[in-house]
């Protein structure tokens, strides 16, 4: 036997190793000083999470006694990254989206994008962007040989991808040299418009780029299932059966198995759940290198993906907000391996971002790569028993949405049958509820907002392309109740104010007034917390002199709820309180008050009887 040097570092080496048995009775006991007599797997389920597509995020994750073969990277099944190198040797590509629509304008973004840290360029072109004739005007003095080019152009990717060709070939771009994404998508349109575009005519355009090896002639997006309120698998789901169809399509046109996997760039949303976002662009990876292999072409599995931050988390309320929530997910997809990674300025969802948010949002990657040394370690998620389950789990919830839509008819078919858009619609509504309950807090909306917050004025950009598939947001429920607000601040001068009548000392209180003022004041409400405490004696005069539109709320222990919400609920109606809410369970006080507010009640529905009832118009 070996005798290994001490190396002073043992610590608890001669220790015997815990169980996930011990480890449970653990959780027993602590769950049993909370009220809760569960053991064994009932213990672990208490203390985990439901996700979305019927998932579970358990507390303890330990090493599997099978698990699937995720390979090296650079190697099938790519789980680990399309290269072996990673982002190691460069860090990944830093794209920067321009929606504009003056070659001028766009221009100007465009060189101040890349001499402060943008490695490649987005450019919105066609009915929702630049004039595809612009585009020469739009690249002036971009070195094209060293700045790659991805088209976002709608149904003019034909004439968009031939400028971009002829712009190539005028400036004596050798064709080795010129990286592109020429961005056809016609099942991606389809789903944004409802418009149905030929797979011929897009798969076509592979044999125009014949010549230009770094070229991708289409794109498999995935953010207009991601905007529609699709869950991850079902992201994934969608962009499996979007690429299958361009597979054949594209091997239709003569093209090898091969080329036409070489042909395809995926793109995916970026959320603030960092660890769903690694599992899903690892799970995506794995997935494509399934299809690749049952095409009989495993080693050209290795799936190119863009990454976006996802468009549905941003807000439009304080929206610096935003910035915490497109740095999480830059990092979640540079850590999920990502080749590019595009950080949408903090003020997109107001109109033209300005300068201040695009260098926000270059920087955001900037400092991850040279400040974070975040791709200097390859797969740095991966041996995580939590990342590697989660990823097997998403990756056959999406194989089965995939199988589904197969079934269907293909991509096409499902888009035109309505088996997307119902789908997707039931996946939203579930999560509007969880938004509704603040059981998903929205910082900023639904949590902490802030009222007298300074509207973040921008330019209006671009009208975006509808008709298909609704694009939905986290904050929009919040945002209609907020809007209401904002017309009765203008036609009257102020907001509608609820009085918070708190009882007792400020320890008794302090924990449910904070409640009942953040609930209020995500729908626009002023709460009203002067005096600090009322008693019977105090309570109408103090309601009378805070203006209140006929609404309080009653914060306290409850405790003193059986003492004092009926005196001093009847104090605050003969001083005109027309409805009397009480922060805290549904039945205490019952004969007191009128409503409840509490953690887990439908704030949406909550907020918007309140402001009907004080009249303040829809």
């Amino acid at each position: 036997m070996t005798v290994l040097p001490d190396d002073g570092l043992s610590l608890a080496a001669e220790f015997p190793d815990a169980t996930h048995e011990q480890w449970q009775r653990l959780v027993e006991g602590v769950l049993r000083k909370s009220g809760k007599e569960v053991s064994g797997e009932a213990a672990e389920d208490a203390l985990s999470t439901k996700l979305e597509d019927g998932l579970t995020t358990r507390p303890l994750y330990t090493a599997p006694e099978t698990a699937p073969d995720t390979g090296f990277p650079g190697f099938a099944p790519f789980v680990r990254g399309g290269r072996a190198e990673g982002s190691a040797a460069s860090g990944w590509d830093v794209r920067q989206r321009i929606a504009g629509t003056d070659p001028v304008r766009v221009n100007d973004a465009a060189l101040a994008d890349l001499e402060n840290g943008t490695t490649s360029l987005w450019l919105a072109v066609g009915d929702a962007g630049l004039p595809v004739e612009g585009l020469g005007r739009a690249l002036e003095g971009v070195y094209l040989d060293l700045a790659p080019v991805s088209l976002d152009p709608g149904a003019q990717y034909a004439e968009a991808a031939r400028a971009l060709l002829a712009l190539y070939a005028e400036r004596q771009v050798a064709p080795e040299a010129a990286h592109a994404s020429l961005g056809a998508d016609p099942l991606g349109h389809e789903a944004r418009t409802g418009e149905a575009l030929d797979l011929a005519e897009a798969a076509a355009l592979a044999t125009e780029t014949a010549a230009w090896p770094h070229v991708r002639a289409l794109t498999v997006d995935a953010l207009p299932y991601h905007e529609a309120g699709g869950s991850a698998a079902e992201e994934l789901g969608l962009s499996l059966a979007t690429g299958v169809a361009y597979l054949r399509a594209l091997t239709d046109t003569g093209l090898s198995t091969e080329a036409a996997l070489g042909e395809l760039e995926f793109r995916y949303a970026a959320t603030a759940d960092q660890f769903l976002t690694i599992a899903k662009l690892r799970a995506a990876r794995r997935l494509w290198a399934r299809i690749a292999e049952a095409c009989g072409a495993p080693a050209a599995g290795a799936q190119r993906q863009h990454a976006v931050t996802s468009p549905v988390m941003m807000t439009r309320r304080d929206p610096w907000v935003n910035m915490l929530r497109t740095t999480v997910a830059c990092m979640a997809a540079g850590v999920g391996g990502a080749d590019a990674v595009t950080v949408l300025p903090f003020d997109q969802d107001l109109g033209l971002p300005d300068a201040f948010a695009r260098r926000i949002s270059r920087n955001t990657s900037t400092i991850l790569l040279e400040e974070s040394h975040l791709a200097r370690v390859i797969d740095p998620a991966g041996g995580s028993y939590y990342v590697e389950q989660l990823t097997d789990e998403l990756a056959h919830a999406a194989w089965e949405f995939f199988q589904t839509i197969e079934k269907a008819g293909g991509q096409a078919a499902a888009l035109r049958s309505g088996l997307v858009a119902e789908r997707l619609a039931a996946t939203w509504a579930a999560r509007s509820k969880k938004l509704s309950t603040r059981r998903e807090p929205v910082t900023g909306v639904s949590e902490f907002p802030h009222l007298s917050e300074k509207p973040v004025v921008r330019e209006p950009a671009p009208a975006p392309l509808t008709g298909g598939l609704p694009r939905v947001r986290r904050d929009e429920a919040y945002e209609a109740l907020r809007a209401r607000s904002d017309v009765h601040l203008e036609a009257t001068g102020a907001r509608p104010t609820v009085f918070l009548a708190a009882l007792g000392p400020a320890a008794a209180h302090t924990a449910r007034a904070t409640f009942a003022s953040n609930l209020f004041q995500a729908g626009g409400i002023t709460p009203v917390h002067d005096p600090v405490s009322v008693t019977p004696e105090t309570a109408a005069a103090a309601y009378a002199a805070s203006g209140a539109d006929g609404m309080a709320v009653l914060c306290s222990s409850d405790a003193l709820y059986e003492e004092q919400a009926e005196a001093v609920a009847a104090a605050l109606r003969s001083a005109g309180a027309t409805t009397v809410f009480l922060a805290g369970r549904p039945g205490t006080a019952a004969a007191a008050v009128d409503e409840y507010v509490f953690a887990g009640c439908d704030a949406v529905a909550v907020l918007s009887s309140v402001l009907d009832r004080m009249g303040v118009a829809q």
